[in-house]
């Protein structure tokens, strides 16, 4: 008959060996990472969540005391408390909006290309700086869904940029072009969303 402290050792015993094993095969992964240099990552899909996770990247990066640039595409014409943050507690942020709104909302393709056109103007200029340790460029898929921008001239940006630099893209869609080119692509996929249970967007969670 099994004592029941024999199958508590059995257990720890095979947890202690299945986390030595996980642990051997992480530091091999690790080892086999030397190349040193910034990244460029995409979050996209239809979940909610991609700004607000370049934004952390954002405060992390302040942690450190690195220079960060903000560029944010679409939105604009309400305050979103990442904008009332980084403006009231970070000033020595670079921040740029488009300040058009939502494409639905404006409704005037020509003066949107233009806001766009003006918008990647600043993109550049971040994307030319190695002073930047992380720059974000927030909804900037849109932009080349809407073909707002011109494809090759923000990929040849986005690949050109310093050495050190990291960029962070975020939006749906965006093209395969720019998920060839990216590094690290995270989808957040929409599972279920309280604003179709008629539940209104929350200040300080939403906006």
């Amino acid at each position: 008959m099994t004592k029941p402290h024999d199958s508590t050792d059995k257990k720890s015993a095979h947890h202690k060996a299945s986390m030595e094993k996980r642990k051997q095969k992480i530091d091999t992964n690790i080892e086999r990472a030397t190349e040193e240099r910034g990244v460029a990552i995409l979050l996209t899909g239809n979940g909610k969540g991609k700004s607000s996770s370049a934004f952390g990247m954002a405060i992390r990066s302040l942690g450190y005391g690195y220079k960060v640039g903000i560029i944010q595409f679409i939105k604009g014409t309400q305050l979103s408390g990442e904008e009332l943050f980084i403006r009231d507690k970070h000033p020595e942020v670079y921040f740029h909006q488009m300040a058009t709104g939502f494409t639905w909302d404006s409704q005037d393709r020509d003066a949107d290309i233009a806001a766009a056109e003006n918008s990647w103007l600043h993109a550049e200029k971040l994307l030319q700086d190695d002073s930047y340790h992380l720059v974000i460029l927030d909804e900037l898929t849109y932009m080349l869904s809407y073909k707002y921008l011109d494809e090759e001239k923000v990929l040849i940006a986005l690949r050109n940029r310093p050495l050190e630099q990291t960029v962070v893209v975020t939006g749906r869609g965006g093209g395969e072009a720019l998920r060839e080119l990216i590094d690290t692509v995270s989808e957040i996929q929409d599972i279920k969303h309280a604003y179709r249970a008629g539940i209104k967007a929350r200040k300080g969670v939403d906006y």
